[in-house]
């Protein structure tokens, strides 16, 4: 089992146990605990631990009880950030199991850029293994939030409220206060550090026209303007400050709308922005930019003067038109853009100005995970083709 994450675990808080006197001799003339590194003081030896490898953390939390609650706790995360220290990896939330890629269990992987290769970590907590039309987002940079979703304890036929979280400096799940409304196949985003959920339907056969915000700092739910019309979005992005959302209305109809945080209103968008948009899509420095072929391969960005979309970068190495090759999704790591596919290879892209013709660099490949055994074991069952379905991907840092 990977050592990247626990078992699920879900609680109500994520603050570390309270210290409790070290055994020994050996102590620190502050508090009575023997010190984290002999011979150094505490602010130096956090000092070195700080700058260990991300990926060598689990190693650190087995050491000792007193480390184990330093990494618990929010400092040690907090002052690797502040220092330009933190890492950021790349999770994907997957659905693992039916030819068609529906029907399977829900799995996530992560992917440490620097070792180019994808990790499988244990399982989601029970309520989401078989879930669909769940939301995903990230709060704080380290928080990875699962919202809503098909109930499967009333077989898929009717919605959620829950919300979960990972943490990925307690490197545990917890639970977060429920949403106000059942929701399934509706969209979330993140703005000013505060999540956004709206549309949707609510499980008997309704379109959702509400939409709600959840402060982390007040730990609750509210209600914002509702939608000017319900609608089950499939594509949405921030950019300038409001929330773009593209989806399907009641009456089968193509809507787009637009929210904005500072006037708690939904307005109609009818520009060039939501015209052919249908592609993943994200922001960097700004500039929205979103998939202009089916494998990623080529992107386009949107050029507000103009009001229109144009191609800004190709790397002429297309992929071909198979479902295991489509961009799944693209988001923005280290300042580059990242296209993940189903097949779980992963593209970045540097689209700073003046990055030349080396900009392309493939961080991880198609994915072969699968032993001889497990390969052997899935072909007597009958799965030889079950395909990986890519549902969300985000971005972490610790």
């Amino acid at each position: 089992m990977s050592k990247a994450c626990v078992q699920p675990s879900l609680r109500a808080s994520i603050h570390p146990l309270k210290p409790r006197p070290a055994a020994g001799a050996d102590r620190s003339s502050r508090g009575g605990q023997c010190p984290l590194l002999p011979g150094l003081p505490d602010d130096l030896a956090i000092a070195c631990l700080i700058r260990v490898p991300r990926a060598d953390h689990w190693k650190l939390r087995l050491v000792c009880r007193r480390w184990c609650r330093l990494l618990a706790g929010n400092y040690f995360y907090g002052l690797r950030r502040r220092l330009g220290l933190a890492e950021q990896w790349l999770y994907a939330v997957k659905r693992d199991g039916g030819r068609d890629g529906h029907g399977g269990r829900v799995s996530w992987d992560v992917l440490d850029p620097s070792r180019g290769a994808w990790r499988a970590l244990p399982p989601v907590p029970r309520e989401y293994a078989e879930a669909d039309g769940f939301g995903c987002a990230v709060l704080g940079g380290c928080h990875l939030y699962l919202l809503g979703g098909t109930d499967p304890r009333r077989g898929g036929g009717g919605a959620m409220r829950r919300v979960v979280f990972y943490s990925a400096r307690s490197n545990r799940w917890h639970r977060a206060p429920d949403m106000l409304r059942r929701r399934q196949c509706f969209d979330v985003c993140v703005m000013g550090n505060r999540l956004y959920v709206a549309g949707g339907e609510s499980g008997s056969g309704g379109g959702l026209r509400s939409a709600e915000v959840f402060d982390p700092v007040k730990n609750r739910w509210s209600f914002v303007a509702e939608m000017a019309a319900p609608m089950a979005p499939f594509v949405s992005a921030v950019h300038g400050g409001r929330w773009y959302v593209k989806g399907i209305g009641a009456q089968q109809q193509v809507l787009s709308q637009a929210y904005s945080p500072e006037a708690d209103a939904w307005s109609v968008v009818l520009d060039g922005m939501v015209t052919g948009w249908r592609s993943p899509s994200a922001c960097v420095d700004g500039r929205l930019y979103a998939a202009d072929c089916k494998d990623g391969c080529r992107l386009r960005a949107y050029d507000e003067a103009a009001d229109a979309w144009t191609t800004c970068v190709d790397s002429k190495q297309h992929r071909g038109s198979s479902q295991a090759a489509e961009a799944a999704a693209i988001v923005a790591l280290h300042g580059r853009l990242c296209i993940v596919r189903d097949d779980m290879s992963v593209s970045a892209v540097d689209v700073a100005p003046g990055a030349g013709n080396q900009r392309w660099q493939t961080l991880a490949g198609k994915a072969h995970t699968k032993s001889f055994v497990t390969g052997l074991l899935a072909n007597l069952a009958g799965r030889r083709r079950a395909k990986n379905n890519i549902l969300h991907c985000q971005v972490l840092e610790a």
